[in-house]
């Protein structure tokens, strides 16, 4: 549905901000592609553009992609900004270009809905899920589009249901420049891990769309250009077990429609894994990786930040279950915690070779507002608010032990030789389990070979003839060839290309320590 009643008409620019150089957002990547250029669309603006009331007229800029120019602003009666705590001082860059073009500027997303405080140069806030707020916004930008004389601060009581979410507006976005496609079917999460702040800011009680809404979604994705990898980005995909093991059917239905081109990915809890059944539709309907917070092998600290969730199985077991139905697992992984001993960053290397993931985000703990871990730290006086460190919480160990150990971690688990060993397991023992799809007339379409020849032709030239870590890339490389897997050979030098590259300048020190860092960076991904 769109929001109704409004007769005004008004011209809105949405412009989403740049990324600050991110071990999660695969930059490094996108030269060996076919021309991607982003990470995924930001489905909170697309929603919102959606919503906008039929007869406005909406702009969408990412200005990963490209900056919004004079003729954007001056097009604009009002300008709409949405992103997370890590583009902060991109949001507030934005802000002040609108302003300089007398703009109105609205801020809505998870930053500003946990720290309003961050944003004091907005004209609105947007603080809350979309819902009665968004409705109030509308009714005052169609009244007046001029800047109010103080900052106005709009919560969100009633929320729309989900299930009367509209599409979201995927065609104003560029899909095919982005790395993964996005959708999401749930919001909020039943657990209340002590770092995380999705309760607080969503609910424990996950809110759902229908399984019709994720089909349509999905083939207005397919319509727009995103046929690759499409990312659900719920926090906990089986947040709510039932509504996802309903979902799986009509998802393995419409694969079967549309030929299993697009391979699926999604977030979920570990114990996951205790769930055969769920994971058995999941590789039926062409699932491939699953994002698991593991946060940590240490029993001790998972029951420590109240992640019990992740005891239900041994984590190792857990992980080989995950693998034999086809699905990588990726891993959140965090350092800094109270339970963490000296010996912790060698613990954590000895769990990399173990369990083989290859990708593990290894993030410096962050004290994150609307969680109990920032209540417990702030009543121990222990926040520390210092913009110059990676982290603002004081550790038990001393700072700079825990940054170092970090810079370790981040060095040997992502060496070339260490990394491809990884996914050499990964391409024979789990990307085996996959199931066999048909090789339908969209795979063997000549627009889709070509973009085979281009990445294979990058990957051998930037990597196999460039790189300074050749001679490791061409004995995987090898090995896939004469196998004829040529998919698992750049699936596999795409991601590790970033990870080898981005590990060295977190082990040198360019790096911050932790993705929500208030350490704040230029955005070093450029809009082009």
């Amino acid at each position: 549905m769109r929001a109704e009643g409004i007769k005004t008409a008004r011209r809105i620019l949405c412009v989403f901000p740049r990324y600050t150089s991110s071990f999660g957002t695969f930059e490094h990547s996108y030269p060996l592609t076919d021309g991607v250029k982003a990470f995924m669309p930001p489905q909170g603006l697309l929603l919102i553009a959606a919503y906008l009331p039929e007869n406005w007229l909406v702009r969408f800029v990412d200005e990963n992609l490209r900056p919004a120019t004079a003729e954007d602003f001056e097009w604009a009666e009002a300008v709409f900004v949405s992103g997370m705590h890590i583009q902060r001082q991109q949001m507030n860059d934005i802000c002040h270009r609108a302003h300089d073009y007398g703009l109105a500027v609205a801020i809505g997303g998870p930053s500003v809905s946990a720290c309003p405080d961050y944003y004091p140069s907005f004209d609105y806030l947007h603080v809350g899920e979309l819902g009665d707020a968004t409705n109030e916004l509308i009714k005052r930008l169609a009244e007046d589009t001029s800047r109010p004389a103080e900052q106005v601060v709009l919560k969100t009581l009633d929320r729309l249901p989900m299930t009367e979410f509209p599409l979201p507006a995927y065609e104003l976005a560029e899909t095919k420049k982005y790395f993964l496609g996005s959708i999401q079917f749930s919001s909020g999460c039943p657990y209340q891990c002590e770092f995380c702040d999705i309760p607080g800011l969503y609910g424990r009680n996950p809110r759902l769309k229908s399984p019709q809404q994720i089909i349509a979604e999905l083939d207005k994705l397919r319509a727009c250009g995103a046929t690759d990898t499409v990312y659900f980005v719920d926090d906990n995909f089986i947040g709510n077990r039932k509504a996802a093991a309903e979902l799986l059917p009509h998802l393995i239905e419409w694969q079967k429609r549309t030929g299993y081109v697009t391979r699926l990915a999604c977030e979920a809890t570990l114990n996951i894994a205790k769930r055969p059944e769920i994971l058995e539709k999941m590789r039926e309907a062409f699932f491939v990786t699953i994002f698991v917070g593991i946060e940590t092998p240490d029993p001790d600290a998972l029951k420590a930040m109240h992640k019990d969730q992740n005891m239900m199985v041994p984590i190792l077991e857990g992980v080989r279950t995950i693998n034999s139905f086809g699905m990588e697992v990726v891993s959140g992984i965090i350092m800094g915690l109270d339970t963490d001993k000296p010996q912790t960053g060698d613990a954590l290397l000895s769990f990399v070779e173990e369990s083989r993931i290859p990708l593990l985000t290894i993030n410096l703990l962050q004290a994150l507002p609307k969680t109990p871990l920032w209540d417990r730290l702030e009543k121990a006086g222990r926040l520390i608010d210092d913009d110059s460190r990676d982290s603002n919480v004081q550790f038990l160990l001393p700072y700079e032990d825990v940054v170092s150990s970090w810079r370790k971690c981040m060095e040997l688990a992502y060496e070339p030789e260490t990394l491809f060993k990884r996914y050499q397991h990964q391409c024979e023992y789990t990307y085996a389990n996959r199931i066999k799809v048909p090789v339908s007339p969209e795979m063997k379409s000549w627009a889709n070979i070509r973009r085979g020849l281009i990445m294979l032709r990058n990957i051998f030239w930037k990597v196999g003839v460039l790189g300074d870590y050749k001679r490791v890339f061409w004995k995987f490389a090898l090995g896939r060839l004469k196998r004829g897997d040529i998919e698992g050979l750049i699936s596999a030098t795409l991601v590790a290309h970033h990870l080898i590259t981005f590990a060295r300048a977190a082990s040198s020190g360019r790096q911050n320590a932790s993705n929500y860092s208030l350490r704040l960076r230029e955005a070093s991904v450029p809009a082009e």
